[in-house]
């Protein structure tokens, strides 16, 4: 069997997101990649991430929490309760679909889109785990000491302020956690071999964490 693969227009809190969904065979789970910034899930890097998980044995759901015209308004970057309830009707969606419905979810975020995973994880016990990168930990608040999914902090070494944001909601967490620094690497990970580190610890995080299910 090959990997199944489709693109996707989802409603999502009133607003029409796109969203690509590939399926390998026999997946440990599924993991969404969320993304609130101007970064989106059509991305180069973000398309490497969610191939080094699907490498990985994990289907990915690759979706834009905001539109094309929100992605220009800085204050929509930093909505964070619209991007939770986007996320969250994401997956509401994932398990009433006939594709990946049976698989348990696991969320990937970057920056703002870290920050409404892991505010969805908080809501959700149901998420095997979760991987922010370069997430703005300073926008989740007292609302991490919820979270029960094993989280995984992936912060450039130089990225001052998001690393100083992460150290302190790594110290607020009460769940499975570790705060991994990618060095020499600033907030957008452009430095040679930064997102592809990145790839490998998400891959291993997930791996580490998915529960059995009826495929493996």
């Amino acid at each position: 069997m090959s990997t199944q693969r489709c693109v996707l227009d989802l409603e999502l809190a009133n607003a029409p997101c796109q969203a690509h969904l590939s399926r390998p065979p026999a997946s440990l789970g599924l993991v969404i990649l969320a993304h609130g910034g101007r970064s989106t899930g059509s991305s180069p890097r973000t398309i490497a991430v969610a191939e080094r998980l699907e490498s990985s044995g994990f289907a990915t759901l690759r979706i834009d929490l905001l539109t094309e015209e929100e992605r220009v308004k800085r204050g929509n970057i930093f909505d964070v309760e619209l991007l939770r309830r986007r996320l969250r009707n994401a997956t509401e969606w994932a398990r009433g679909d006939a594709r990946v419905g049976d698989l348990t979810i696991g969320y990937f975020g970057s920056s703002t889109g870290a920050a409404a995973a892991l505010l969805c994880a908080a809501d959700d016990d149901r998420i095997f785990a979760v991987v922010s990168r370069g997430g703005r930990g300073d926008l989740v608040g007292i609302r991490a000491r919820e979270i029960v999914a094993p989280t995984l902090l992936i912060v450039g070494s130089r990225d001052g302020r998001v690393l100083s944001a992460n150290r302190a909601l790594f110290g607020t967490l009460n769940c499975e956690s570790r705060l991994d620094l990618i060095d020499g690497a600033g907030h957008d990970f452009h430095e040679p071999g930064a997102f592809e580190e990145v790839g490998r610890i998400a891959g291993d995080w997930f791996g580490r964490w998915s529960p059995p299910t009826a495929n493996h």
